[in-house]
Order: C-alpha cells, then structure tokens, then sequence
C-alpha cells in the first residue's frame, strides 16, 4: 500500500511516490510550488489565463518527469521554474509584438485619490518596462529581484553558466535602468538594486 504523502517529505521522496502514481504525492509537490510557479509565469507574461497555462504545463511535465527523477537534483521547485521560464521565452519569440502605447511626455501632475491607487500604478509601470526587456533579460530580472533567487540558482534555472548569467543581469539591469528613465521612474523604486 503506498504511503500517504506527507508535509515533511523531500521533493525527491515526493517524486519517488510521484512515479508510483501517488497523485496525493504530486498534490503535495504542487501545494508546495504552485503559487511560486504561478507568481513567476505571470511575471514572464504579464497575463493571469498565459500564466495559468505555462504552470499547468510545467506541473504536467512535472508528473511525466516522476518515473525518471533522479534525487539530489535542484528540486521540483526549481524544475518547474525551469520549464515555465523556458515555455514564456518560447511563447514570446511566437508572438507579432504588439503596439505599445506611446507614454506621455511628462507625468500628470494631479495627484491620485488614493494612496493605494497611486501605488497599483506605479506597479503597472514598473511591470510594462519589466515586461517590454528581451525575453532572456526579463526572466533574469524577474528570476533574482522578484523571486529572490541566488545568481548559481538562476543560472541554473536559465541553464546557463554562473558568469554567463552574471553577464546577461548586467546588461538587463542596464536595459531596465534605460527604459525606466523614459518612463520617468525612479530605479530605486525597484526591489533591491535591480535597476
């Protein structure tokens, strides 16, 4: 009879129950990445239904990945972001660009009502100039400033070497710090020193 799948089980335990046909296993691995894996698919796409579709995609390989896995791995964490920042790259080299609005030339000088609105804003802004980057140096910005990981574990996640890497957050950090200064954004309002 198999185990049930526990909260303190490892990723690789998991997997292994996972290749047995434990769907609760596999429930257990998705409670524990999915809403990660959803933050950062809608932050390579700018767009809630994509982003649904690249974590339920990277789950699925997820699951075909189980009779396979090979423990001591980065993790399913770590595979799944993998998959998702692969899939956004390719979807977007797929699509006609779209138009951009052209923004305006200076900043409406009114204040907004609301503090809160005033913010969500500004976080629309930030997520346009974020999201207008190349696709490589978007998911690198996204990979270390908002999802916080480490330059080797985004690197990893990229499958590119550390210094490759380091290369690639150096000329985004750059791009961004470009297109936020021509739609008037302070770079310091980013996390961390992403700009």
């Amino acid at each position: 009879m198999q185990r049930l799948a526990e909260a303190g089980q490892s990723d690789d335990e998991l997997m292994a129950l996972c290749a047995s046909g434990d769907s609760r296993a596999f429930r257990s691995l998705f409670d524990r990445h999915g809403q990660a894996a959803w933050r950062l698919a809608w932050r390579l796409t700018n767009d809630a239904g994509e982003a649904e579709d690249l974590v339920q995609e990277g789950f699925a390989r997820l699951w075909k990945q189980a009779g396979q896995w090979q423990g001591g791995q980065a993790g399913a964490g770590a595979f799944v972001s993998r998959v998702i920042t692969n899939l956004a790259i390719d979807r977007s080299r797929r699509k006609r660009p779209e138009p951009v609005a052209e923004l305006p030339d200076s900043e409406d000088p009114a204040p907004l009502a609301d503090a809160l609105l005033e913010g969500a804003d500004l976080a629309a802004r930030i997520q346009a100039c974020v999201a207008s980057l190349p696709d490589r140096q978007r998911a690198a910005i996204v990979l270390t400033y908002w999802e916080g990981l480490t330059g080797p574990m985004a690197a990893d996640v990229m499958e590119l070497s550390p210094k490759a890497f380091e290369s690639l957050l150096v000329r985004a950090r750059a791009s961004l710090k470009s297109v936020l200064a021509a739609a008037g954004i302070d770079a310091r309002l980013l996390p961390g020193d992403a700009a």
